[in-house]
């Protein structure tokens, strides 16, 4: 079996270069520039390692297969050597794999009751629960940058900042992981508000946004139209004595954001331009996708009970996930954060339509 991994010369060059850049105090006093190369080398270093690791077998087999033309023994070990080597370059072609260029950024995952009413509201806090274990797990910062709560301690719309700590590779990244999140879930139990025992039906939307950073972004304040009003709790009443919330609207593109969870009018304004520019960024991705072809769907914008990605079933402890046809019997710990199976589900098929697509090409 031969494989061609000559393009990764160019990437190990690359590394190197990059390696220079990060080494030179006058790189870091800029840090975006900084930040950037720091991605870029995150993303390159475990490819090129990999690729070593193939020259390395590849070496020592060829060595093994002369000195079994004097020893007998050495050719067995000739032979174990090949098919490490070509696990490794099974490994490195998924690698090489064009990567969604968003992988490593980190995340704006926004939570939005459906179709349910007060059921759904609090399985969007179920999720919202789910999602910040799975981080802890993962290592990765959270925050809970806008929320609005229900009449009985649910979610009406949630949205929650997750960010890796330090540079990571784009596989280890919050989006890289949580992307395949996007849609609707719909849950089947016996609601709290239930009195008769019967198992109800409700979902709640999943949003998941790639972080753009402001140089990802441009906003001319000109087209903001930025409106103050006095925040409210569950049932609407007021809940402060100060006009602190803040609605932000951008004009070209008609995206409005409202964020009322800071008690200072300036921390509601930031928080609300952070998902202000993910959802731009995320507008101008699937535009340009669309443009460019119909590989991939977007995420689901609307909480319609029928257009469902995944079912969680508490009376069976059973979740499903419609699209990769993934199933798993423990729901109770996937809802404390186990997560891992099914989103690793979710990568594989992602990996397998890619490799496909590349064969077609």
């Amino acid at each position: 079996m031969s494989q061609d991994f000559s393009s990764v010369e160019a990437l190990a060059a690359e590394m190197v270069e990059l390696e220079g850049k990060l080494s030179d105090p006058a790189t870091h006093g800029d840090p975006n520039e900084a930040r950037r190369i720091g991605k870029r080398h995150a993303e390159l270093r475990p490819v090129v390692a990999k690729w070593r690791e193939w020259i390395q077998l590849t070496d020592d087999e060829a060595a093994a297969r002369e000195m079994g033309a004097e020893d007998a023994a050495f050719l067995e070990e000739a032979e174990q050597l090949s098919v490490q080597r070509d696990a490794v370059a099974e490994k490195l072609q998924q690698m090489l794999i064009p990567r969604d260029p968003m992988d490593g950024n980190d995340v704006i995952l926004e939570i939005k009751a459906g179709a349910g009413g007060e059921e759904s509201a609090l399985f969007a806090g179920d999720l919202m629960r789910m999602y910040l274990k799975y981080a802890e797990k993962r290592g990765w910062a959270t925050q809970v940058i806008q929320a609005e709560e229900s009449d009985m301690g649910g979610y009406k719309d949630i949205a929650i900042a997750v960010k890796s700590k330090g540079v990571v590779a784009p596989e280890d990244a919050p989006f890289a992981n949580l992307k395949y999140e996007g849609g609707v879930h719909r849950v089947q139990r016996v609601p709290v508000t239930e009195s008769q025992g019967r198992i109800h039906t409700s979902a709640a939307g999943v949003l998941v946004l790639p972080e753009a950073e402001e140089i990802d972004v441009t906003i001319d304040p000109n087209d903001l139209r930025i409106d103050v009003y006095r925040s409210s709790g569950p049932g609407g009443q007021s809940v402060n004595t100060t006009d602190s919330a803040v609605r932000i609207t951008h004009m070209p593109t008609g995206i409005v954001v409202s964020c009322q969870n800071e008690k200072s009018q300036l921390q509601n304004k930031e928080s609300a331009m952070r998902i202000l520019r993910a959802r731009i960024l995320a507008a101008a991705q699937e535009a340009a996708m669309a443009a460019a072809s119909a590989e991939r769907k977007s995420q689901v914008r609307t909480v319609d009970r029928s257009e469902r990605i995944r079912t969680y079933n508490f009376p069976e402890n059973r979740l499903a996930d419609h699209r990769v046809g993934f199933k798993s019997n423990n729901l109770d710990a996937i809802l404390n954060g186990d997560m891992d199976g099914v989103i690793e589900a979710c990568i594989e098929a992602d990996t397998k339509s890619r490799l496909e697509a590349l064969g077609e090409k």
